[in-house]
This record gives structure tokens, C-alpha cells and sequence, in this order.
């Protein structure tokens, strides 16, 4: 059952990607004439009023095929309905509007999400490191983290976020310890540590360990807004940052992941629980967002590239150049997906051998 839910979740975001695409064609009068997810022979299709709707053999992606898009021959009575005649704008309003679906579900997954709750750790003090900054400054086992410099804490990640930020910065404290509700400042002591991409960073340190009390985090509708922006924003930041790394070849290219490994993840978190598992969808729509907007031809950020162009240069590029471009990106991404199935194969292997 997990692993149907990982594949039916990339069927989900691959549709959504495609929903993008198709309607603000059909929002600019352009005559969409095929809606497919895969590539490929088709499988099953239907024709319903001018657009053809159809499952493709390679459930590896999907298409929205408009008229004019190629250099295949417009009929004159539909030449106004055609892809390449729109304006600019219009079409790379049409391109842009794929990844952008993309983000703005993951937006809503992660606003729903909010609204149900999820399990949280409470900010109250377990152990406390010997001699640590916490200990000195005089919390004790049982003091609960109500609040730093003013600002209302509800949950461990949040008060260690503003502390991890924060060395050597001196920190207020709001700390109730049975009935009373005391101030105590406390400055985070500097510590080096490894960050997600391995790199060594400096945070902040107090010395105090969680008491594993667990609670509920829940958002009201208006307060999830902002909050369901702020989450999906640092999911757009963590991966172009990711992608980033890659290129200044500060993260290792075996680090990349394809099909099986985003299976395999979606199937572990869907055992993990539903809201888990929205998440981790979520962070996935982003990533193939963000990735569709890379400028490599066969993208939608190459395209968009195109038309930056010829937006430049007032004429679009000849077919001739568009070809060739779209054979070095075809190459590029053959190139990477080779690698990621390599490694995904690879882990698999590893892990049995152990």
C-alpha cells in the first residue's frame, strides 16, 4: 500500500505540473490538442471536446501538446489559436505556469497540513549539559520555553532555530518553572557543526536536551497563510541551494537521487503517517518546480530562456538553433538521470551487502 501511495503521488504532482501548462494555454484561446501523462505509445486516451486526453506508456513525465509549438503547419482559420503566434508574455506565462502549479500545491499540501496539526516537540528542558550555557545561566529540568526576546515559542524547532542563529548573542529567555513565569538571559555558546550539505558552519549552543514531551502544533486557517508561505519558500531555498552546491561541486554528485530513490523515501514516510507523507510530497513538487525551471533546453526554463532571447534580439531563434540546443539539454538530462539510477542502484546494492 505505501508503495502505491509514492507512485500515485508522482502521477499527482506530474498531472498537476501538466494542469499548469493546460490551463492558462486555454485561459490565452490556445488550441491544446493533447493532454498526456507518460511519454510514448499511448495506452488509453479519450477525445473530450478539442483536447485529446491520454495515458503514454513512460510514466516518466507528461505533455501538454499545443498547436504551433513546432514548425509543423498552422491551418490560416486557427492561426490566432496557435501557440506561436501568442505574444511573449503569453507564452511564457503558458511555461512558467507548470513549476509555479507545482510550488503553489505544495503551498496547499503544507497549508493543510498545518490546519490538521502535526506532532511536535515541546520546548521544555530535559537534561541539561554540565556546565553548559543553560545550566549557568539557571534552567533546570522542567522549565518550559515560552517565549525568546518576546517572540512566543510553541514548539523545540522553533526555539532551536532562534538559538542555532544566535551565537554569542545574548537571548531573553520567557521561562515558566511551576507557577512562576521567570526572565533569564543566556548567550549561546559558538560551536562548529556540519550542515546538511557538509559543509562546517558555526550555531549556537545552550546545552539542554529535549524532555520528549510531545504536542500538537496547530494552526488556525488565517495563521496557517503565512506560515504554509514561509515553509514552502525555505523548501524553494533548500533546493536551489542544493542545486547550487552541485554545481560549485561542493556536494557530490552521488548524492543525487532518481526515481527509485524518491519511491522508496515516499514509501517510508507513507508508513510513517499521512501528514508526514504530504510533506514529503510537498518538498517534492517544489524540487520538480525549481528543477523545471533550470535554463536547459527541453526545460520549461529553457524555453523561457528562448523567448528571453528573442524578446533581446526581437526575432526567435531558428529552428535550426532550437534543435541543436534541445539535443545538447535532451543530453544533459539523459546524462543525469543515467547517474541518478546509477546511485539509486548503487544504495540498493550497498544495503543488501551489508
Amino acid at each position: 500500500m505505501p508503495l502505491l501511495a509514492a507512485i500515485a503521488a508522482l502521477g499527482v504532482l506530474i498531472f498537476v505540473h501538466e494542469l499548469g501548462h493546460f490551463a492558462v494555454a486555454k485561459l490565452f484561446g490556445i488550441l491544446v490538442e493533447r493532454f498526456s501523462l507518460g511519454f510514448g505509445p499511448k495506452v488509453v486516451g479519450i477525445k473530450a471536446g478539442e483536447t485529446e486526453y491520454v495515458l503514454s506508456a513512460v510514466p516518466l513525465g507528461g505533455y501538454v501538446k499545443m498547436l504551433g509549438e513546432g514548425n509543423e503547419e498552422v491551418p490560416e482559420d486557427l492561426v490566432h489559436r496557435s501557440f506561436s503566434a501568442k505574444p511573449i508574455w503569453q507564452r511564457s506565462a503558458v511555461v512558467l505556469a507548470g513549476p509555479l502549479a507545482n510550488i503553489l500545491f505544495a503551498c496547499l499540501l503544507v497549508y493543510a497540513v498545518n490546519i490538521a496539526g502535526t506532532p511536535a516537540l515541546v520546548p521544555k528542558v530535559g537534561k541539561l549539559v554540565p556546565d553548559g550555557a543553560a545550566q549557568k545561566a539557571g534552567l533546570k529540568p522542567g522549565d518550559l520555553i515560552k517565549a525568546i526576546n518576546q517572540k512566543p515559542i510553541h514548539t523545540w524547532e522553533e526555539m532551536a532555530k532562534i538559538i542555532h542563529s544566535s551565537p554569542g548573542k545574548r537571548l531573553i529567555l520567557t521561562v515558566a518553572r511551576g507557577n512562576q513565569t521567570l526572565q533569564i538571559p543566556v548567550v549561546p555558546a559558538a560551536v562548529k557543526r556540519k550542515n546538511i550539505f557538509g559543509e562546517e558552519i558555526t550555531i549556537g549552543l545552550i546545552g539542554i536536551y529535549p524532555s520528549g514531551e510531545i504536542t500538537i502544533r496547530k494552526y488556525g486557517p488565517l495563521e496557517a497563510i503565512p506560515a504554509c508561505i514561509e515553509q514552502t519558500y525555505n523548501m524553494v531555498a533548500l533546493t536551489v541551494k542544493g542545486i547550487v552546491k552541485l554545481i560549485q561541486r561542493k556536494v557530490s554528485v552521488k548524492n543525487l537521487g532518481g526515481p527509485i530513490l524518491i519511491v522508496q523515501m515516499a514509501k517510508k514516510q507513507a508508513q510513517s503517517g499521512l501528514l508526514q507523507f504530504l510533506l514529503f510530497v510537498a518538498f517534492i513538487s517544489v524540487n520538480l518546480g525549481v528543477i523545471n525551471l533550470l535554463p536547459i533546453p527541453v526545460l520549461d526554463g529553457g524555453h523561457l530562456l528562448f523567448f528571453a532571447v528573442e524578446g533581446v534580439t526581437k526575432r526567435p531563434l531558428s529552428q535550426k538553433a532550437q534543435e541543436m540546443a534541445q539535443q545538447v539539454g535532451l543530453a544533459i538530462l539523459i546524462l543525469i538521470m543515467v547517474l541518478a539510477m546509477y546511485n539509486d542502484i548503487m544504495r540498493i546494492l550497498a544495503k543488501r551487502l551489508k
